[in-house]
């Protein structure tokens, strides 16, 4: 992956990879060889459209506007940050009920 992504929790336990253009994913490792992932989508400025306006919608956190956002590495000595697998099961049933609801707008 990536980097991780920058701000409370539960978002510091999660990825991002650039994929083509401004195309990112982001993943959550509810262990080391298990990896889910959770959004796919553009990085741009059209808000309600923006993948991370959908991943903190997601988490049910607001970035801090004064807060400088930095890209640590995701896998430190090749491990990811493993978030709770309880925790990754509430991120995959709200990305999906955010991409249906997002589909019937």
């Amino acid at each position: 992956m990536g980097y991780r992504v920058t701000g409370p929790e539960p978002l510091s336990r999660l990825c991002v990879k650039h994929l083509r253009g401004a195309d990112r994913v982001v993943v959550a490792f509810p262990s080391v060889d298990t990896a889910w992932v959770l959004l796919v989508g553009r990085h741009d400025d059209d808000p309600g459209r923006n993948l991370y306006d959908a991943l903190y919608e997601l988490a049910g956190v607001a970035p801090r506007l004064d807060e400088r956002r930095t890209k640590p590495p995701c896998c430190a000595d090749g491990v990811p940050p493993l978030a709770d697998a309880d925790l990754v099961d509430d991120l995959v049933a709200k990305a999906r009920a955010l991409g249906k609801a997002r589909r019937r707008s």
